[in-house]
């Protein structure tokens, strides 16, 4: 099993419980932020809780006083413990990312990237950001980018499917329906 697999059911059941539970799901969000920003800050812990030499009852003694000090809910003090005996702390980054992604799809929200090849005027993105969600059927979160080789149009991803209108990519298309080398080839 990958590590993005396993992250995935870990996180999966980590919302179940916490549904379950009725648990406050933004505090758990926050209380797994905390935890992994706590990995990413510090170095040395982050090598020793990793590190497979060290035992597995050491590692979960030392994540229990971390959680201990840093209060968080009994939740996610539960998974960190659990991961700390299976020795897969190194799964909290994407486990983070995971849930908050279940997050965002609890919540009906979808994340959206729209690139464009000159910055967009406020309103432009609000009104774009609405036709997303219309379209949809879910609020979206947008992010804009700019990227000037795209010459013109936008580029638009929302999850994993892209919608490429960008005058890069038309051209492209052309090119491709015309034989690769355009019109040359017919007339020669």
């Amino acid at each position: 099993m990958t590590s993005r697999t396993a992250a995935l059911r870990y996180a999966r059941a980590l919302f179940d419980v916490a549904v379950k539970e009725a648990a406050d799901l933004q505090e758990v969000e926050q209380d797994l932020t905390a935890f992994a920003e706590l990995f990413s800050r510090h170095d040395t812990l982050r090598k020793v809780l990793l590190n497979p030499a060290v035992p597995a009852p050491r590692k979960r003694a030392t994540v229990a006083e971390l959680l201990e000090r840093m209060k968080v809910s009994p939740v996610v003090g539960k998974l960190m413990t659990l991961l700390a005996e299976r020795d897969r702390l190194m799964l909290v980054p994407e486990l983070l990312d995971a849930y908050r992604q279940r997050l965002l799809d609890h919540r009906h929200i979808v994340r959206a990237e729209v690139t464009t090849a000159a910055a967009l005027p406020a309103d432009r993105t609000e009104a774009i950001g609405q036709s997303l969600a219309a379209a949809t059927g879910r609020q979206v979160m947008l992010a804009t980018r700019v990227d000037p080789s795209i010459i013109g149009g936008m580029v638009t991803r929302i999850g994993s499917t892209v919608y490429d209108g960008s005058l890069i990519g038309q051209l492209a298309r052309m090119k491709k329906k015309l034989g690769g080398d355009g019109i040359q080839q017919r007339w020669t």
